[in-house]
C-alpha cells in the first residue's frame, strides 16, 4: 500500500490570466498554469521533483556511513 501524504497549496492569480503557486510545506515546489487544474497537475509533477531530488541529496550524505532507515507515516 503506498502511503499518501497531505500538502497545500498556495495559489495566486496573476494578471494576464495564469495561476500561479508552490506547495506550502516545500516553498521550492513551484509552478504555474493556464487554468487551476493545470496548476494543481503541474504542482504535483514539481512537488514529485523537488522530493526525488531531496533523495537523492540526503543519500549522498550518507554515502560510506552505517545508517538505519526508518519509515514515518504521518
Amino acid at each position: 500500500m503506498k502511503v499518501r501524504n497531505t500538502y497545500t497549496a498556495i495559489i495566486k492569480k496573476g494578471e494576464q490570466g495564469y495561476y500561479f503557486g508552490w506547495i506550502e510545506q516545500v516553498p521550492e515546489a513551484m509552478s504555474q498554469g493556464t487554468t487551476m487544474n493545470k496548476l494543481l497537475e503541474n504542482l504535483k509533477d514539481a512537488l514529485s521533483l523537488v522530493l526525488e531530488d531531496k533523495k537523492t541529496e540526503a543519500m549522498k550524505i550518507t554515502i560510506g556511513q552505517k545508517v538505519t532507515r526508518r519509515r514515518i507515516v504521518c
